[in-house]
């Protein structure tokens, strides 16, 4: 079971797994919850369950010590003067910090040892052969458990939040556990916090009547969107990216874009399995895309795309370093010589270079993460730099930013822009990015893409009518959803019935459209790899 789109997964652990927890008494229900968790663990990853376990651990004890420092402050500040609580919370700080930045460390560490390491290794040999300080270095390439990633800033916004007082440290090892493992965002999230979902995964609370269903349905969903689409334009992705030299520039455009669809396909498939699976449990994730091809700008765009990563990078990371004292000495200089607006742009830039560095090496350890990373933070920054610009332009040259007109050119624009970032990320590495990208741009022809050449890497014509079909169905879902447009009364009345009529559909449609059988390889998860 390597992927919550299998069989395995959806019709053996899946309903077994609510079976047993629907009938086991309600108390005992997170002692179930947490053994299924556990058990999709193990399947996916075996004895690498125990890097779970180790880093739930450290949290465990992380947390509880800062709980006991903030208790331990709290009662001694009881009668002092002003004079000395300012001095005794200047010193509980820094004890909260050195607490926090070794669980912070710990956690960070594995991470590193299992994902990074090879990629810093390579580095440091570079650097080493630049000074003839030494030899290349090597570092032995560790396996990965299932969703570390994931887990891992989960781990960490728990800390955060208990050092900060946002949260009490909890000494229920089961519950924190169960933060951590939960199966149905184990794979590819979404990022939760512990406001979130821990009170929800130990209540025990059944789910209604209607939760199930719709959860249903979603898992349906979330399985036709893998299988008719993603899994099916591996077909033409696969090949062009594996030997992008083959290809000219209108196919390798082509392949990014496919792959941009398949991205989103398979990630948000994903993402709607797990918020179906979690319906089962009475249990409601945060979701992690909003229509994102709707967006009208770069930042808008992830905005919506991957929700719970941006948020966390922003409550985590971008707060945090744009209101430290270095920052924001930078900002009062900068505000000073250049102006409010301007200066304050430039230095809410060390804020948000620090947020997309990290948000690409989150992605992988690699150049083109980064520069996929760099690449959206020029464009953020740019686009807020130059926006008294593009006001003047558009104020002469008469553009409505309401009309309709203009609201399309933006999200084609954003659409494109997203494409090119996207063949920088799924190119086998930054060279081969710039290489695909230069061809794109040196030889794109509009009359290949009717004349037979995208028939070449591996798609026929049914796929691409298929396909095509697909995209019209989840853009008219997105448009409902973009536009809140609300359910008639007569079709709550029948709630059940359409419910069961859209399960129908769509278990018969991934049947006998479904990209499965001899001639496809089933993609792995895209976004478990990160």
């Amino acid at each position: 079971m390597n992927s919550f789109c299998s069989l395995t997964f959806i019709l053996l652990f899946l309903p077994g797994s609510a079976a047993l927890w629907a009938l086991a008494p309600r108390r005992a229900r997170p002692a179930v919850l947490l053994a299924a968790s556990y058990a999709c663990f193990w399947l996916i990853s075996g004895a690498l369950l125990g890097m779970l376990v180790a880093a739930t651990l450290v949290t465990y004890a992380t947390g509880l010590a800062l709980g006991a420092l903030r208790e331990r402050q709290r009662r001694a500040l009881v009668g002092l003067s002003r004079a000395e609580r300012k001095a005794l919370k200047q010193r509980g700080r820094a004890r909260l910090n050195l607490v926090l930045a070794t669980g912070a460390l710990v956690l960070l560490g594995m991470l590193v040892a299992v994902k990074y390491l090879p990629f810093f290794a390579q580095i440091g040999s570079s650097l080493l052969e630049l000074t003839g300080l030494g030899g290349p270095l090597v570092a032995p390439r560790l396996a990965a458990p299932i969703g570390i990633s994931f887990y891992t800033l989960q781990a960490l916004s728990y800390l955060f939040d208990v050092k900060n007082g946002v949260v009490a440290a909890d000494r229920n090892l089961l519950r924190l556990a169960l933060f951590m493992s939960f199966f149905p965002e184990i794979m590819e999230g979404p990022i939760c916090r512990y406001t979130d979902t821990a009170d929800q995964l130990t209540s025990g609370r059944p789910p209604q009547g209607p939760e199930v269903g719709s959860g249903c349905v979603r898992i349906l969903w979330g399985a036709a969107k893998i299988l008719l689409v993603a899994d099916r334009v591996n077909l033409f992705v696969k090949p062009v990216f594996a030997d992008h030299t083959a290809w000219d520039g209108t196919v390798i455009f082509v392949a990014a874009a496919l792959y941009t669809l398949q991205l989103y396909c398979d990630f948000s498939g994903t993402m709607d399995i797990a918020l179906g699976a979690a319906h089962l449990f009475g249990i409601r994730l945060p979701e992690n895309f909003r229509q994102p091809f709707f967006s009208r700008t770069a930042s808008e765009f992830w905005e919506r795309w991957h929700i719970t990563l941006g948020s966390w990078l922003r409550d985590y990371v971008f707060y945090p370093v744009s209101l430290s004292g270095p920052v924001k000495g930078v900002a009062s200089v900068l505000r000073k010589r250049l102006g409010m607006r301007l200066g304050s742009v430039l230095s809410g830039g060390v804020a948000l270079a620090c947020v997309w560095v990290l948000n690409g090496l989150w992605h992988g350890a690699g150049w083109q993460y980064i520069f996929f990373g760099l690449y959206y933070f020029a464009l953020i920054l740019g686009a807020s730099l130059a926006e008294p610009v593009f006001q003047r332009l558009r104020t002469l040259l008469h553009v409505n930013p309401e009309a309709r007109g203009w609201h399309l050119f933006q999200v084609v624009r954003t659409c494109l822009i997203v494409i090119v970032g996207e063949l920088f990320f799924r190119a086998e590495g930054l060279r081969a990015g710039l290489a695909m990208f230069s061809t794109v741009v040196k030889s794109f022809s509009p009359a290949q893409l009717a004349d037979g050449t995208l028939l070449a890497p591996g798609m026929d014509g049914a796929d691409f009518a298929l396909t095509a079909v697909m995209v019209l169905a989840l853009l008219a879902v997105d448009l409902w959803r973009e536009h809140g447009s609300p359910v008639p009364a007569g079709a709550l009345r029948h709630r059940t019935a359409l419910t069961c009529v859209a399960g129908v559909g769509l278990v018969l449609a991934i049947i006998l459209f479904g990209a499965y059988g001899g001639t496809y390889v089933p993609l792995d998860p895209i976004y478990a790899q990160f």
